[in-house]
């Protein structure tokens, strides 16, 4: 099989550094597998690894930092097919650790190859999560706080049931390498290696002082049959092909008419138990029973109980890309709380926009035909204040008509709580 090497973008590295040995290892390894292009993916991280995937010609994945085994998990989840292996270093193995772990509990069908230069090289030669207490290094004493991770141990323990060492000088790596990615289930190989750009320079380090400390490392096999079990993507098929399927949802039929062509925003304020979301939700399925297409944003803080409800609601003709609202034409205000929030929004209205506000509910001053509604003197709780607010919008006509109200209503409730509903829709009172 031919060289899978990128002839337009040979590997570029500093003079020495054990990265240029691993890629043609790695360029050997799938040629012995007999490897197409189009048979591999490689998802790099950042750093000096990150560099990998220019270097072939392969599928490629290029991500955040930490992050490629996430990455390289949905794409092995979706392409089976393909042999996708991972290059991170040592930086990205520290950042992205909790995402090691779940790779070695799941045991899918990844190769994960750590270029272990003990330091982030790209950055400044700060230490990593792997650098020796005595090193020394760009962040000062702080690698004589921390003991270094043992990358093999620790995905052992976790799981990973193919765990291997090596040096990126030993002459079998691409043998290795080939192992590791025809293994069936998830591989580690901790590969070390020299940065003679960062951290030799102020700590003697060679290929041979790398043999010498990996004999004295302790041994990376004997995971195998502790954690053998399914490989993870195949057990996933076979449990998902087994489940009930699920219905796609039924939809919404056109039933009455729009009142108006192009877009339209709604900004609806209040706070936590008006049911603010709610009514954005009927809003939303008003506009599509005429047709119309719809998308809701709603902002509320983690104490559900309490604070600013807000929901950003956009009825449109057209597909909706971006949600955002800068100049809602209609805004409803019902609570101190909602109103705060939006603040700054409300004071920067342009356009003369509606603005429905409850009476006791005061709005700083802004460009806005202001419609009041007294839903106390109306014997209305405040938790049905926001479908009240509809029920006036509706009144209008301009964005909502009593027609799509009541088939929002209809597709949101049914019995006794849709009849409630409905009769206090027809009992609110028109604004001034």
């Amino acid at each position: 099989m031919d060289s899978l090497l990128n002839t337009q973008r040979p590997p570029v590295f500093c003079p020495g550094c054990a990265h240029e040995r691993v890629v043609h290892a790695l360029d050997k390894a799938f040629s012995q597998m007999g490897l197409a292009g189009n048979q591999v993916a490689i998802v790099s991280d950042i750093g000096c690894s990150g560099l990998f995937d220019t270097f072939f010609n392969t599928h490629a994945f290029h991500g955040l930092h930490g992050r490629a085994l996430t990455y390289a998990t949905g794409l092995k989840m979706a392409r089976p097919d393909l042999h996708v292996v991972v290059t991170m270093g040592d930086g990205g193995l520290g950042i992205g650790g909790a995402h090691l772990l779940s790779a070695c509990r799941r045991n899918l069908d990844l190769t994960l190859l750590v270029l272990n230069n003990f330091n982030y090289g790209m950055t400044g030669g700060q230490c990593s999560s792997t650098t020796p207490p005595g090193a020394v290094v760009g962040s000062g004493f702080l690698n004589q706080l921390e003991k270094p991770i043992d990358v093999c141990q620790v995905a052992g323990a976790a799981g990973a049931p193919d765990v291997r060492r090596a040096s990126s000088y030993q002459k079998d790596l691409p043998e290795v390498m080939a192992g590791a990615i025809g293994f069936k289930g998830f591989s580690v190989i901790d590969m070390w290696g020299v940065c003679p750009g960062r951290y030799t320079k102020r700590n003697p380090l060679s290929p041979k002082a790398i043999e010498a400390s990996l004999a004295g490392m302790p041994p990376a096999a004997g995971f195998a049959e502790a954690n053998a079990r399914r490989e993870y993507g195949e057990h996933y098929r076979e449990l998902a092909a087994g489940q009930k399927r699920q219905t796609e949802p039924s939809g919404m039929a056109k039933t009455c008419e729009p009142p108006f062509s192009g877009r339209r925003e709604i900004l609806i304020l209040g706070k936590a138990g008006q049911r603010i979301v709610t009514a954005a939700e009927i809003m939303g399925l008003s506009g599509i029973a005429a047709g119309l297409h719809a998308s809701q944003k709603s902002d509320y803080p983690i104490t559900v109980l309490r604070g600013h409800s807000v929901s950003e609601l956009i009825l449109s003709d057209d597909p909706i890309d971006y949600t955002g609202i800068s100049n809602p034409d209609v805004v409803i205000a019902l609570a101190d709380e909602g109103v705060a929030r939006r603040k700054k929004q409300l004071e920067n209205l342009t356009g003369n926009p509606l603005l429905i506000r409850e009476k006791s509910i005061a709005v700083p001053d802004c460009a806005a035909r202001i419609v009041e509604a007294d839903f106390k003197a109306q014997k209305i709780k405040p938790q049905d204040w926001a479908l009240a607010g509809l029920a006036l919008l509706a009144r209008r006509g301009g964005i909502v008509t009593g027609d799509m109200l009541a088939a929002g209503l209809a597709a949101r409730f049914k019995g006794d709580v849709l009849a409630s509903a409905a009769e206090l829709v027809n009992r609110v009172e028109d604004a001034v």
